[in-house]
């Protein structure tokens, strides 16, 4: 099972292992990860499952499509490595993957 990494703003690390097609938000949800709410439960219709996406990871999860990238105009302290977790599917190649919450989430 690949391992995701969830870091909070004070740099609490807690690393979830995944479920292969779950998607990140998912994982989080189960596993009470604070910082990603999920209010509209992943139909990317909200940013409250805001993250940044480590660096190494970014070429792997991609850029935002369209939809998501609407989604994250309403999120605070957009970066160029902010995704939604709920459009990041978890995979044997995400393994290791570090996600970072807000500070604004908490």
């Amino acid at each position: 099972m690949p391992k995701i990494i969830y870091v909070d703003h004070e740099g609490t690390e807690r690393p979830i292992e995944a479920k292969n097609g779950e998607t990140v938000m998912e994982t989080a949800i189960k596993n009470s990860i604070p910082g990603i709410d999920a209010d509209c439960g992943g139909a990317c219709a909200c940013a409250t499952c805001h993250v940044y996406v480590d660096e190494a990871f970014m070429p792997k999860v991609g850029e935002p499509e369209d939809m998501e990238q609407s989604m994250l105009d309403f999120a605070e302290n957009v970066q160029s490595n902010s995704r939604l977790s709920c459009q990041i599917t978890v995979s044997d190649e995400l393994d290791g993957l570090k996600v970072t919450t807000p500070e604004s989430q908490h």
